[in-house]
């Protein structure tokens, strides 16, 4: 690993522990030119994954979309950032736990519908109304009586 301070070659793992998320190792390493101390991660890297959109083109898996998704949704709502951070990893953990190389988008926006539904019903209606494309306030009403009854 090369130092990114002094850029010299050597650097040795001083400590390693798993990271927050638990998906990821956190290594604290030192430089053995300039003794300076920095933090790396490492992350498995997976197969890549190909989207499935509405209209069948087809684009790499992008984990900022679903990030900005549900960031829209629950603008302006009591929900933490920690919430919602977890809320992305689980439905990005579900997804890989799939094992596929194909997903259609439509199974990752009622993914992140199920844990938002869990998490703010407002941030729910909200992604429900882009993510269904409702046309009209029949529709949303349809909706928000469906999520009333449960």
């Amino acid at each position: 690993m090369k130092c990114p301070f002094c850029s010299h070659e050597n650097t040795r793992v001083i400590d390693s522990r798993p990271a927050e998320d638990n998906n990821s190792i956190r290594r604290r390493r030192v430089c053995d030119e300039c003794g300076k101390r920095f933090t790396t991660y490492e992350k498995i890297e997976t197969i890549p994954l190909i989207i499935i959109k509405k209209d069948n083109n087809r684009e790499t898996y992008d984990r900022e979309k679903i990030s900005a998704g549900v960031l829209r949704a629950c603008h302006k709502r009591p929900v933490s950032a920690d919430q919602i951070t977890s809320l992305i990893e689980e439905v990005e953990t579900q997804i890989f736990n799939r094992e596929e190389k194909e997903i259609p988008s439509s199974e990752i926006g009622e993914m992140v519908m199920m844990k938002l539904k869990d998490l703010d019903a407002v941030a729910y209606v909200r992604f429900a109304s882009v993510y269904r494309e409702f046309k009209d306030v029949n529709t949303f009403m349809d909706e928000l009586k469906k999520m009333l009854d449960k």
